[in-house]
């Protein structure tokens, strides 16, 4: 190395790149980028690497699977064609929801050229993409109908806290609330993949770019899909969205969660797992809900080491091996004699 101000180490070229540490060693791990290692073997990220590192997330950006990544950066055109027409439609559906959008400002203009004001409410909502909207209600038990404002929803949620928290209450409420919206349980099943022919194409299509990113397809993976992929919900709550999936497959899943539109329907999802939410890598566009032990009000916790609650969301995940072993264990509390 001629001068060691042109190399970044792991975290740093992280942070240039604007992913995880952790998305990098995927990177790495699957062919596509070789860093450099320094007498004492850190990983050391030059102009050539960062350069590499660069095209890979913009070509995650536009939707492509690590599989098609890795063809494109070879020269393989093979597959490209279903991934810039899923990229199509994802810009159209950006397009029609920025036309509503227009349309909207200028219906607010014609009523302010009327003489009537706009509402705080009409105009806060301009700032609301088309998947985020405001929802406010009454909290179930154990929490005695405190008043809870959830506000903006982001396109993905997560809600975590220990046993016995309210967390799967809270997510059914939420699912109550929203018009429109359905709730995953944990008895989904894929019996409608094989009674709708266009929502098994659907599937079919994102359990093949799944299983490129590493996933196995299961019983329990083409169910979650199935309810993930259907039509006409508002809004989707997945209880413990991991159940079923091995480490792999929810990596590759969470993954594939965060590359939809920016216009997709939000999901709130019920998570203990560490490979689902990886408090590293969470988004300006996710959100995360804690459950307190003590049956505080839920409140949203950033995703920051020090930051209030962080500590309590981290004791709440496990790797999904360990989840695996502890799967259907039910809290149990002693009688007081």
């Amino acid at each position: 190395m001629t001068s060691s101000a042109r190399y970044l180490n792991a975290t740093e070229a992280a942070n240039r790149l604007g992913v995880s540490a952790k998305a990098l060693r995927l990177y790495e791990q699957r062919g596509l980028i070789a860093p450099l290692r320094t007498a004492s073997g850190w990983r050391s990220y030059g102009q050539d690497a960062m350069a590499r590192g660069a095209e890979i997330v913009a070509l995650r950006e536009l939707g492509f699977s690590l599989a098609q990544v890795e063809r494109v950066l070879n020269g393989d055109a093979a597959g490209l064609e279903p991934a810039l027409a899923a990229h199509q439609d994802d810009l159209q559906n950006r397009l029609r929801q920025l036309v509503s959008t227009i349309g909207t400002v200028a219906s607010l203009r014609d009523d302010l050229a009327r003489g009537r004001t706009p509402t705080a409410g009409e105009l806060t909502r301009l700032a609301a993409s088309g998947s985020e909207f405001s929802i406010a209600f009454d909290l179930p038990h154990p929490w005695g109908g405190e008043r809870f404002e959830l506000g903006r929803i982001r396109p993905l949620t997560y809600i975590v806290g220990p046993l016995g928290s309210g967390k799967t209450r809270l997510a059914y409420r939420i699912a109550e609330t929203v018009p429109n919206a359905v709730c995953l349980g944990l008895d989904r099943t894929d019996a409608a993949v094989t009674a709708d022919p266009d929502l098994r194409s659907r599937v079919d299509h994102t359990l093949s770019w799944l299983v490129e990113d590493g996933a196995t397809v299961s019983d329990a993976l083409i169910a979650l899909m199935a309810g993930l992929e259907a039509d006409g919900r508002s809004l989707i709550v997945v209880d413990m969205i991991e159940q079923g999936l091995d480490q792999a497959t929810q990596e590759a899943l969470i993954a594939h969660l965060r590359r939809r539109a920016a216009c997709a329907r939000p999901i709130v999802m019920l998570t203990r797992s560490n490979a689902i939410l990886d408090l590293a890598s969470v988004g300006t566009d996710e959100a995360i809900i804690l459950c307190p032990a003590n049956h505080s009000p839920p409140s949203f916790v950033a995703p920051y080491p020090g930051t209030p609650g962080y500590e309590a969301v981290a004791t709440c995940l496990a790797t999904p091996e360990v989840r695996a072993r502890t799967e259907g264990v039910i809290a149990w509390r002693p009688k007081v004699a």
